[in-house]
């Protein structure tokens, strides 16, 4: 049902949990997780991972919601009725999911091409990949310019579309179908992943228990990249949850919803590490050459891509290349609806503000062809290669003089990334704590929590010490971490 200020209001808590699940698992769960904890000492990872959930994630995701409920605002808004003199601090959540999803989209169109490659492969043998090796493949896919502009433009539109539709007609419905679809189709990868010959290696490598990760790696090292995997998958400090929030009812319970989104969103993320490391380990422990856990980033579109088409082969491994890289590609679409949603929501409140129809449609497309023209940059320029299809396309670090900077501005994937990621979302998010917990006071969630009929807020005491102490380390942790990695400080 919609709301009578016109903004819009979920259907259902089932369909706001499912949205906000879809919002928090994308690439960074299925994509990130497995290859930050393949490079970070499988085990050791894990438990790092699972205590900053606990500890920080799940009191910013309340945080977020609370705030978003009781200013029934987006982002900007939330923080300018807080104090005009925050204002600012939405902005950067904002523009976080404006710069992400101008990247976000290339990578979700990656998948879609991925997807169809091997649905190819099925019928003709070197039809989807031209007969070319995993590696051989994806260096020639990121300098073809006219495939990204036309996977991202595919990938962009149906996030706008969905969009579109608005909050119960649009964003709810689709993620009530995508979320259970996607779990059913995890679960399939992951049953085939654990009964290959040699699957145990990958098992082992997850859950069992060996700490020669902090000495061999570095605890601290270890430590930030826990940290930041868990601020990035949860999708906190770009105000998706301030935005989901803020359609709301007053009927809901905040605090059990908090609790919800996080636990949802790490089995969803140790699925994708059961569907991906023990399939990796079968054929480590197989022979097979070009996989490793420590493959990194190129984890998703090399080795992976390997697994299927050399490791299973035929058939099977084209079927299951298919199945896999479908459901990569709804969870990043669950993720980016999101992301558009929060930069809508802005232009939206400000119609609705003035008296105005929100005209949903207009804003939705004009906002989805701005992001696209940003992630055409990122099409162009083959991930910092400088050439794309027969343009030279220079990389924002040499137009902007900054070639000592390490590989912040090697492409402007890697720009709009640090920019996000890197510094607007978790300043935004440790500005937010010490707002909530030293200058609003914790009341301000407890209150909130509250106000929903019969609901007492239990476990306040434990979530006003975090808000004081424990989360605005957590979030200056992560964003010394951020910084570290992108500018090359050492301080890790």
């Amino acid at each position: 049902m919609e709301q009578d200020n016109k903004r819009g209001q979920w259907g259902s808590n089932i369909g706001f949990l499912m949205a906000a699940v879809g919002s928090a698992v994308g690439l960074g769960n299925i994509w990130g997780f497995p290859y930050k904890m393949g490079a970070n000492g499988g085990f050791a990872f894990l438990v790092i991972y699972l205590l900053m959930v606990a500890f920080v994630g799940i009191a910013t995701m309340l945080g977020e919601l609370a705030l978003g409920r009781k200013y029934g605002m987006g982002v900007v808004g939330t923080y300018k009725l807080i104090s005009k003199k925050y204002t600012w601090i939405g902005w950067l959540g904002f523009l976080s999911g404006f710069f992400i999803l101008g990247f976000y989209s290339v990578l979700g169109g990656y998948t879609l091409r991925y997807t169809l490659g091997f649905l190819m492969e099925i019928f003709s043998a070197g039809a989807g990949f031209g007969g070319m090796g995993s590696g051989e493949f994806f260096g020639s896919f990121i300098i073809n310019s006219g495939g990204n502009l036309l996977y991202h433009g595919i990938f962009m539109g149906l996030t706008v579309l969905i969009v579109m539709g608005g909050i119960s007609g649009g964003i709810e419905k689709f993620t009530k179908v995508a979320m259970p679809a996607l779990f059913a189709m995890l679960i399939i990868v992951i049953i085939r992943s654990v009964t290959l010959e040699g699957a145990f290696v990958g098992l082992e490598f997850m859950f069992k228990p060996n700490w020669n990760a902090f000495s061999e790696i570095g605890f601290m090292k270890v430590l930030k990249t826990a940290a930041g995997q868990m601020f990035f998958s949860l999708s906190l400090g770009m105000g998706c949850m301030i935005t989901y929030g803020s359609y709301l009812s007053k009927s809901e319970n905040l605090e059990k919803n908090a609790l919800i989104i996080p636990i949802a969103d790490t089995i969803f993320a140790l699925c994708a590490g059961l569907a991906v490391m023990p399939a990796v380990g079968a054929f480590m422990h197989q022979g097979v050459e070009g996989i490793s856990f420590g493959a990194g980033p190129g984890l998703l579109f090399v080795t992976l891509h390997q697994v299927f088409s050399v490791g299973m082969g035929g058939l099977i491994g084209n079927l299951f290349g298919v199945l896999f890289y479908f459901l990569v590609f709804i969870a990043a679409v669950t993720s980016a609806i999101s992301l558009l949603e929060v930069c809508t929501a802005y232009f939206i409140d400000k119609r609705v503000e003035k008296g105005l129809d929100p005209n949903r449609k207009k804003i939705t497309i004009f906002t989805g062809l701005a992001i696209f023209a940003m992630g055409a940059l990122v099409c162009l320029d083959g991930l910092g290669s400088g050439v794309a299809g027969g343009a030279a396309i220079d990389p924002p670090g040499l137009m902007f003089g900054m070639e000592n900077i390490r590989t912040a501005f090697a492409s402007w994937l890697d720009f709009y990334d640090m920019i996000s990621e890197g510094v607007f979302m978790p300043l935004g998010a440790l500005l937010m704590a010490l707002i909530i917990g030293w200058s609003l006071k914790t009341t301000v969630i407890k209150d909130e929590v509250e106000s929903s009929p019969n609901v007492l807020m239990k476990s306040y005491k434990f979530w006003d010490i975090c808000y004081k102490f424990i989360v605005p380390v957590g979030m200056f942790f992560v964003l010394m971490g951020q910084l570290d990695d992108f500018f090359g400080l050492g301080i890790f």
